[in-house]
């Protein structure tokens, strides 16, 4: 007879999730989840297998989570996606719930130069967001929306996902929310 998990599998990755986001990767021990989440070991290997396979989990459960992408797609207006994204960036750090950066850019300072396989992970979170990003501009540009100064879209996507990602690094040392307006401001001056 199989028996029945004790613990909520949601609430567990949830919380993992967050352990990692804190601690990263390397400096995070079974030992320091089991005490963090509440469950033993093995339900832990169990469940989701190995350490990585748990990180792993944690991190697709982050994408999952994440509304950057989804408010690109989903957004009518190319400009107001691009601007509710960043906007939602600084409301994040406002409230102290994003001073841990973001976790994929995290990830890949801490695991991508010697993961090949995490590298590859962030490589294509990377084109996923950029295609996003490029189909906002080309809508901005359709409803008139972007200076026709800007001829390579491709080029603007890769500087707005670099410059999303470079500010939720900012964010992780930086307290004068002056600072990161400023970046936000320059950033989506492409649009004046």
């Amino acid at each position: 007879m199989a028996r029945h998990k004790a613990f909520d599998e949601a609430a567990v990755l949830e919380r993992a999730m967050d352990y990692f986001w804190q601690h990263g990767y390397e400096k995070t021990s079974i030992q320091d989840l089991v005490k963090h989440l509440g469950v033993k070991a093995q339900s832990l290997y169990n469940t989701y297998g190995s350490k990585r396979d748990l990180y792993q989990a944690a991190l697709r459960h982050y994408i999952a989570k994440s509304s950057a992408v989804a408010t690109l797609e989903q957004t009518p207006s190319g400009k107001a996606a691009i601007v509710k994204v960043f906007r939602d960036a600084l409301d994040g750090i406002a409230r102290a719930d994003c001073r841990k950066g973001c976790l994929i850019a995290n990830t890949a300072v801490e695991l991508g130069p010697h993961d090949p396989e995490i590298a590859a992970w962030i490589e294509q979170e990377r084109l996923r967001a950029e295609k996003a990003y490029l189909s906002a501009l080309v809508r901005a540009r359709e409803q008139g929306e972007l200076p026709e100064r800007h001829q390579n879209l491709v080029a603007l996507a890769r500087y707005l996902h670099n410059a999303h990602s470079g500010l939720m690094v900012t964010a992780k040392t930086v307290r004068d929310m002056a600072v990161l307006e400023d970046i936000v401001q320059v950033t989506l001056s492409i649009f004046d």
